[in-house]
């Protein structure tokens, strides 16, 4: 990521600052960033790796809930399961919260935003991850063995081929092992949960909270802009993609 400078005219609480460009200001606010940013990284659980040409991705995001945005999902080999995900309480206490779990083997994502919001020296900052490009028809990012945690979300959901409803969620299938076998219970699901299975799956204009947000393999995508902005804010409404996704 290249540095970015914020025009001198701004005040610096109403200008986002990107991590790539945190240093020592002429403000007391600016200084202040600068030492909230590493917690706040370390806080969201966030890590990222570069490779040469497009940038490759290893993101995880756990224990805390982060809240997202995409004009497009589509995933091959999609599955969904109802399962428990061990929580930590705001008191420090273990708990579990009930959420569907998806996974997909091989998706393509149309822009996606990823906020959470974190407390730093009794200050609230939002964490934002920001992919892709500004082209709402290009579904530039790929991913592969996808698994997401949702608490909650809205948008279009359209499935394709084979699909089965109310199937057992520990029967679902998603993605294959080194010798082409499909990996046994890849959601971890207990057996008699809610369970979907399909071929294809798409979903359209989501806006969600996920309890964890998981892609371990290998996600590539042209952009990435990472920013700390002070207050709670929200990712961007999402656009209507416009028309189909390519073969992933």
């Amino acid at each position: 990521m290249s540095p970015a400078t914020s025009p001198e005219s701004r005040s610096p609480e109403d200008t986002p600052v990107e991590v790539a460009s945190v240093r020592e200001g002429r403000t007391h606010w600016r200084r202040s960033l600068a030492v909230a940013v590493p917690a706040l990284l370390a806080a969201g659980g966030l890590g990222t790796a570069m490779a040469t040409g497009a940038l490759a991705v290893g993101l995880q995001i756990q224990d805390r809930p982060v809240d997202f945005t995409t004009s497009s999902l589509y995933g091959t080999q999609y599955g969904a399961a109802v399962v428990d995900q061990a929580v930590v309480r705001p008191d420090g206490s273990a708990g579990t919260v009930r959420v569907l779990r998806m996974g997909f083997a091989d998706g393509m994502i149309n822009g996606l935003c990823l906020s959470q919001k974190q407390q730093i020296g009794g200050a609230t900052y939002t964490l934002m991850l920001v992919l892709g490009d500004d082209n709402p028809g290009s579904w530039e990012i790929r991913t592969k063995n996808t698994v997401l945690d949702l608490k909650n979300a809205t948008g279009v959901l359209d499935m394709d081929g084979i699909v089965d409803l109310n199937t057992n969620g520990a029967d679902v299938k998603t993605v294959k092992d080194s010798s082409g076998a499909y990996v046994d219970n890849p959601l971890n699901s207990p057996q008699h949960r809610f369970g979907i299975q399909a071929r294809y799956a798409k979903f359209d204009r989501i806006v969600g909270t996920a309890q964890d947000f998981q892609l371990p393999g290998l996600l590539t995508t042209p952009k990435l802009k990472l920013s700390v902005k002070p207050g709670p804010v929200a990712c961007p409404a999402p656009s209507a993609p416009t028309g189909t996704p390519g073969t992933p």
